[in-house]
C-alpha cells in the first residue's frame, strides 16, 4: 500500500462509526497490561454479561453443546455453557496478547507436541496442510506456533475494516504469508514451495464445496478443501490443536499427522473431523461453540437453531 492510500485509510478510521472500535481496542490494550488473575476476573464478568445480554449467542452455544454432548446431564451442559462464554471472553483478551504482547512475555509459555513429526514431513519436500479449528486461542495459538515453525495462513477479511487492519497487521508480523481464500492458486504455490499452510476447516460455509460428514455425532457440512489440496499437491496432512492449560497463562500445541491418508474425499474429511473432535475434547469449553456449526442441513432435515 502506498503512502497516500495509507494516509487516506487512517483518515477514514477517524469516522464516528469506528469510535467504539477504537475505544474497545484501547480498553483491550490496557487490560493485557494487568496481572493475569485480574484479566481472568474481567473475562468472568464479560462472560456473565454475554450469558445474560447476548441471548442469540447464548442460545447458539447451548444448542451446539446439547447436540454434541448428549451423554452429559443438563446441569453438566449448563456448566459447560457458562464455561464456554467465559472462555470466549478470555479468548478476546488472549487476542490482545497476540496483537501487542512482547516476544519476551510470550517466550517459554508454550509446550509443543508433535513438532518433530511435522519437521520430518517437511523433509519430504511436498509441504504440509495443517488443519485447524476455531478455538478461543486462535490468534495467540497462531503466534505461539510460529515461534517454533514458519507458517502460511489463510486470511478471511473482517467486516469491521478498522479491526481488520489491526488483525491483518498482527498476523503479518508472525505469519510467513497471509493468503486469501478467493482462490487456491497461492495456497497450492505455498505447498509446492514446501511450506506449512494452516487453515481452519470447522465452520459451515454452506453446501458448496462441502461434504456432510460426522462431527460430534452430527452430520456437518464440512469443506473438502483438505482433500482437494492433498490431491493437487501430495502434501502431508496434520491436524492442529492449541489450548490454554486451565487458568494459567500457559499453553500447549498438538499436531497430529493423518497417516495413512485415505484416497476418497469423504473418508479423509471424516478422519480430519475425528481428529479435530479429539483436540476439542482436551478443553471443550475453549472451542467457539457460539458459531452455528450445523446451520446447513442435509436434504430433508430441519434447521436446528432457535434463532
Amino acid at each position: 500500500m502506498n503512502k497516500k492510500k495509507s494516509n487516506l485509510l487512517r483518515f477514514a478510521f477517524l469516522h464516528p462509526k469506528y469510535w467504539f472500535t477504537w475505544l474497545g481496542l484501547g480498553i483491550l490494550r490496557l487490560i493485557i497490561l494487568l496481572p493475569w488473575c485480574a484479566q481472568r476476573k474481567i473475562a468472568a464478568f464479560v462472560g456473565w454479561l454475554i450469558y445474560h445480554l447476548a441471548k442469540r449467542r447464548r442460545l447458539i452455544a447451548k444448542t451446539n453443546i446439547d447436540l454434541c454432548f448428549p451423554d452429559r446431564s443438563p446441569a453438566q451442559r449448563e456448566q459447560l455453557l457458562h464455561q464456554t462464554l467465559y472462555e470466549n471472553a478470555l479468548g478476546l483478551i488472549e487476542t490482545g496478547h497476540a496483537f501487542w504482547s512482547s516476544e519476551r512475555r510470550l517466550t517459554g509459555i508454550c509446550h509443543f507436541y508433535g513438532l518433530s513429526a511435522l519437521q520430518n514431513a517437511l523433509k519430504r519436500g511436498r509441504g504440509v496442510i495443517l488443519v485447524g479449528a476455531h478455538y478461543t486461542t486462535l490468534d495467540l495459538g497462531g503466534r505461539l506456533f510460529a515461534q517454533s515453525c514458519p507458517v502460511d495462513i489463510l486470511y478471511r477479511p473482517h467486516k469491521n475494516k478498522l479491526f481488520d487492519q489491526v488483525l491483518l497487521q498482527s498476523r503479518e508480523r508472525w505469519a510467513n504469508q497471509t493468503l486469501t481464500n478467493k482462490t487456491l492458486r497461492p495456497i497450492i504455490k505455498s505447498l509446492r514451495n514446501n511450506h506449512v499452510f494452516w487453515y481452519p476447516a470447522d465452520q459451515d460455509y454452506g453446501p458448496q464445496h462441502a461434504i456432510f460428514v460426522p462431527f460430534f455425532q452430527q452430520q456437518a457440512a464440512t469443506l473438502n478443501t483438505t482433500a482437494r489440496l492433498k490431491s493437487l499437491t501430495q502434501a502431508s496432512v496434520f491436524v492442529l490443536g492449541h489450548h490454554r492449560r486451565d487458568d494459567r497463562f500457559e499453553y500447549e500445541i498438538h499436531v497430529t499427522e493423518l497417516n495413512p491418508i485415505p484416497e476418497d474425499d469423504r473418508t479423509l474429511t471424516a478422519m480430519v473431523n475425528q481428529l479435530l473432535e479429539r483436540e476439542i475434547q482436551r478443553f471443550p469449553a475453549q472451542y467457539m461453540w457460539v458459531h452455528r456449526r450445523f446451520k446447513t442441513r442435509p436434504p430433508g432435515e430441519s434447521y436446528l437453531y432457535p434463532c
